[in-house]
């Protein structure tokens, strides 16, 4: 196994087999070896930096129904909320002063938020804070809009693929939705321009080893810029309330694996509490470091 993470370490590349034996047979020693490359390859591209991002969850409306996730259309006890322009400004502006030169806009899936809205949402930020970079999570939209994005000022696009497995993304997933186009929105924000990123749940229902390998290999193809992982969470208000949740352990070790893939990829480390609002609504603004 040690010779499978040397290899992994000098060449960013395992065989599909290789990668199933490297987590099938993890244990304290393995991962206290793996984290010791992975430590090493982030110290040679990255020193001891860490960078902050801002992010920003101006809305929680949502049209699909996935079957794991809190703002799922059909979650009726969901309190909906829509941040206004001048509010997402406001948030970028204690978030500057905090120091943060990057921020994300995040939300569900919102057709209220049509392209002119996002567009002249891009551009003020840009405008008003020229040094700082603009992330976008919105989901899956047309390569027009995409475009439009990216041409209003937007640098990054998150768009986390969840699974690589096209039998346990329709599990995960209503009938509308297919892993095809999510992979062909990420190749299209690549191609556009965007510095991308995707991920996926460690641990989601249903997930096998073989499901993670395809992640895997997915990721490394897709060579994105950044890379999200966490365990998978059970929400009270969802088919999946029941389930088992992902767990950290398996979770700092993909963690690990990855940064071997992709030695300057950029790897969430944790998030902080957000800030409120004088009438006490969260703002959504939240540290997001990245390693």
């Amino acid at each position: 196994m040690k010779q499978l993470i040397d290899k992994l370490y000098h060449t960013g590349r395992l065989l599909p087999d290789e990668f199933r034996a490297l987590l099938s047979n993890r244990n304290d020693e393995l991962y206290g070896y793996l984290s010791e490359k992975a430590r090493e390859a982030r110290v040679r591209n990255y020193g001891h930096d860490v960078y902050i991002r801002g992010l920003i969850e101006f809305t929680n409306y949502c049209r699909n129904d996935c079957l794991y996730c809190g703002i799922r259309k059909s979650n009726s006890s969901a309190q909906r909320y829509r941040l206004t322009e001048s509010q997402i400004l406001e948030c970028c502006r204690t978030g500057y002063d905090l120091g943060f030169r990057t921020f994300v806009l995040q939300g569900g899936e919102d057709g209220y938020y049509t392209v002119e809205k996002m567009t002249a949402i891009i551009r003020s930020i840009k405008e008003e804070f020229p040094d700082c970079a603009v992330t976008l999570s919105i989901g899956e939209r047309s390569y027009e809009e995409y475009k439009a994005f990216y041409d209003a000022g937007a640098d990054r696009y998150l768009l986390r693929h969840e699974t690589a497995d096209e039998a346990h993304f329709a599990r995960l997933h209503p009938d509308r939705m297919s892993l095809r186009n999510r992979k062909k929105c990420l190749y299209e924000l690549k191609q556009i321009g965007f510095q991308v990123g995707c991920g996926f749940m460690v641990g989601s229902p249903f997930q096998t080893v073989d499901h993670i390998v395809e992640d895997l290999l997915f990721i490394k193809e897709l060579e994105p810029h950044m890379v999200g992982i966490g365990p998978f969470i059970p929400h009270h208000a969802t088919p999946f309330a029941g389930m088992e949740a992902g767990t950290l352990e398996l979770t700092l070790y993909l963690l690990a694996v990855i940064r071997l893939m992709l030695p300057t990829v950029l790897l969430p480390a944790t998030t902080a509490l957000g800030t409120i609002d004088p009438q006490g609504r969260e703002l959504g603004i939240l540290a997001v470091p990245m390693l």
